[in-house]
């Protein structure tokens, strides 16, 4: 089968939420497809349902390595590092992507989140408060994110 067949039923499985089966269709790509980021992106995206975070985060790397203007490879790095090794390491990897995408809501929500759980709680407040300015949507994710709930204790986001 053409490997642009193969994507395409990893992409509808993932879509229908039948993880094993996008799996099996990755593994089936022919060697020199497997490293083209549409195969790595949704890899990326089986391992994150699997919760397979140490081989997220070498399929993450791999493709802010490919395509550093992206700043959903950086977050996705981000995220599994977090999970796989630790929030310090995590932390790191989203400053380095905040110096490429300085406008991104997301990178400026999930900084927040790590220093809430630092216990910086200042810097917690301008980093999330940055993010509902750059994107409204992340007012209702302040509201709920566990990470954030000692910033919620210690008054409003406003």
């Amino acid at each position: 089968m053409h490997a642009r067949w193969r994507l395409s039923h990893a992409r509808g499985f993932l879509e229908l939420g039948l993880i094993d089966d996008a799996a099996a269709e990755l593994a089936q790509l022919p060697l020199e497809e497997q490293d083209r980021p549409i195969a790595l992106a949704l890899r990326a995206a089986v391992l994150q349902e699997q919760e397979r975070w140490p081989e997220l985060a070498l399929i993450a790397r791999e493709l802010v390595r490919q395509q550093p203007d992206e700043s959903g490879w950086w977050i996705a790095l981000a995220y599994a590092t977090r999970r796989s090794e630790s929030l310090r390491e995590a932390e790191a990897i989203l400053r380095q992507a905040e110096q490429r995408h300085p406008e991104d809501a997301t990178i400026q929500f999930n900084l927040g989140c790590y220093a809430c759980q630092r216990g910086d709680l200042h810097t917690a407040r301008e980093r999330v408060v940055r993010a509902i300015s750059l994107d409204q949507a992340f007012r209702n994710a302040a509201s709920t994110d566990p990470d954030l709930a000692p910033l919620r204790e210690s008054g409003p986001l406003d």
